[in-house]
This record gives structure tokens, C-alpha cells and sequence, in this order.
């Protein structure tokens, strides 16, 4: 199978694609840069420079495909609509990643006790962020799009963690707290650090998508996760990990703001707690790890 992979470039389509390869399809990524396509090229991939405005090339390379995983960007609505057009009436799997900051509640580092299931979508539950309800349609776009004879799934991540297969290695919340303690000397987090996160292996989720091409019913919404934790134990880890004292409270709305303000709040210090409960009973996924913080201690962040 040749699968057309946006986001190649990046943690999760990079990791997707190099299992890909592994299981014997063939790659071909986009990126936006030249020296990276000469670095996806190297790893065995077909490079593609282009961009997600770029609609003739997304069209172009979704005919020529016999499948497309879109992991470039989850609140891009212009390029889905652009990849469901050029799929319609063929039968191929659109796979599309979103992420489970659409579920996303407080902001002050609090524990919530609320666990979302896929079920969700059928509630007819509406986020309280704009921002997280634009990216909710854009995942109920992708699922309708069964309507129009494309075999499609959306795959919303938890936070990411591990090392990255290909090109991008590191998560974008992991790499915000060890940016912020490699500068401060001191690990922080939101608040009491008490809020809650599911979590996947970036390994893991890869498993999910291969197993996702091969056999996802069309219409089909997975969360995806391989266990929780708090902000608070992961700092903990993170400063054992890099040696350093801590972790300590922070408030966002100190003078001293260390990140940005609404990333901090409805991130940071957010809760986001699903369970991959179709991936599981499903597709027969089974994830391999199970602790964010044992990885977090033992990897090499320094």
C-alpha cells in the first residue's frame, strides 16, 4: 500500500510513517522544507514539499495514494476538506489526527474526576472553548465523509511521549516543561500540579495507525491512550530526570510568566481524561507502555 503521509516531518506522522515503512508499505511524506525532504528521502520516504494551503499538491497526492494519514495539523479544516474532496468515492482510508484537548477541562491545575469515552460525538456535547469546537468539527467532518465513500477514522491522541522514529522526536507539553526547567533550574506546574492527562507512546500510537488502515470501519472516532497521570508527577519525573529541585508551584498569572498564558492555563493546567475504548475492543490494539513517568525518569532530557 502507498500511503500519503502529511506531517512526515513531525513526531507523530514521522513515527507513523517509519512503522509503515517497517510493515512493508510505501511513504510518501510532506514537508514544508527542502533540507527535511532530503532527510525523509534518506530514512526511505518519498518526499513531498509542499504546505497544507497547498491544495492542488494534497489533492494531487491523495489520487495517486491508496491511503492518507493526515498528521500535519489537527485544526487545519481547509486541507481535510481539500483530502475528503479528493477522496470521495474511492474507498480509501482517510485517517486523521486530532487530539483530545477538545475534552479538555479546568485550567488551575485542579484534579477533575471526568472521563470521556468516544460516546461523546453522539451526545451531541459542544466544548466551552472556540478553539476546541472548531477542532471538534473538523473531526466530525472526517467522519462523515463515510457518507461520500471514504473509509475515514480520526485518532485523537493523548499527550504524546517517547522518542520520535523519524525526523521530529520530542512531544510538544513534555518539551514545554523541560524547555521551561532547563532555563529556571526548577521544574514547574500549573498550580497544585494535581490535574489529570491521558498518555500514549508515541510507538504505540503508530501501532494504532497501521492497524487503523488495515481494518477501522469507515466513520470511526478513536481515542487513543495507554494509561494517565498528573502534571505534578510528571514534573517530579522530569526533575529526577535532569537532576534538578522541585517540582514547585506556578501560578500563570504571575509576573514571572514562564509560557504563555492561555497555553499554560488550558494546557498545563488543564485535565484531559478519555479512554481508548474502540481502539482496544475494535482493532485489537493493545498498548506496550504504560508509564509516562517510569520513561520520563529513565530517559535522557539533559
Amino acid at each position: 500500500m502507498n500511503v500519503f503521509v502529511t506531517g512526515a516531518s513531525g513526531l507523530i506522522g514521522g513515527t507513523v510513517a517509519m512503522r509503515l515503512l517497517a510493515a512493508g508499505h510505501t511513504v510518501t511524506g510532506l514537508t514544508r522544507d527542502h533540507t527535511k525532504a532530503a532527510a525523509l528521502a534518506g530514512l526511505g520516504i518519498e518526499p513531498v514539499v509542499g504546505t497544507l494551503d497547498d491544495a492542488g499538491v494534497l489533492a494531487g497526492q491523495a489520487a495517486r495514494a491508496d491511503a492518507v494519514v493526515n498528521a500535519a495539523d489537527s485544526d487545519h479544516r481547509p486541507a481535510v476538506e481539500t483530502l475528503v474532496a479528493a477522496l470521495a468515492g474511492t474507498g480509501k482510508a482517510l485517517i486523521h489526527t486530532s487530539g483530545s484537548s477538545i475534552v479538555a477541562t479546568g485550567t488551575t491545575g485542579e484534579r477533575s474526576d471526568e472521563v470521556f469515552t468516544e460516546d461523546v460525538l453522539d451526545s451531541g456535547w459542544v466544548p466551552a472553548h472556540p478553539l476546541r469546537t472548531a477542532r471538534l468539527d473538523i473531526d466530525r467532518l472526517v467522519l462523515s465523509a463515510a457518507g461520500r465513500d471514504v473509509r475515514s477514522a480520526v485518532l485523537c491522541s493523548s499527550l504524546v511521549y517517547g522518542r520520535g522514529r523519524g525526523l521530529g522526536r520530542d512531544s510538544v507539553l513534555i518539551a514545554a516543561l523541560v524547555g521551561q526547567a532547563r532555563a529556571g533550574g526548577v521544574v514547574r506546574h500549573v498550580g497544585a500540579g494535581a490535574n489529570l492527562w491521558s498518555n500514549v507512546h508515541v510507538d504505540d500510537l503508530a501501532d494504532l495507525y497501521l492497524l487503523a488502515l488495515e481494518k477501522s470501519p469507515p466513520g470511526t472516532f478513536y481515542f487513543v491512550e495507554g494509561g494517565e497521570e498528573s502534571f505534578g508527577a510528571m514534573a517530579g519525573a522530569i526533575a529526577r530526570s535532569l537532576g534538578l529541585p522541585g517540582p514547585r508551584s506556578w501560578d500563570p498569572d504571575a509576573p514571572d510568566n514562564v509560557w504563555n498564558h492561555e497555553f499554560a492555563r488550558h494546557a498545563l493546567g488543564s485535565n484531559s481524561r478519555v479512554r481508548a475504548t474502540r481502539a482496544r475492543d475494535l482493532l485489537g490494539w493493545r498498548p506496550r507502555h504504560r508509564s509516562i513517568t517510569a520513561w520520563l525518569a529513565a530517559a535522557d532530557l539533559a
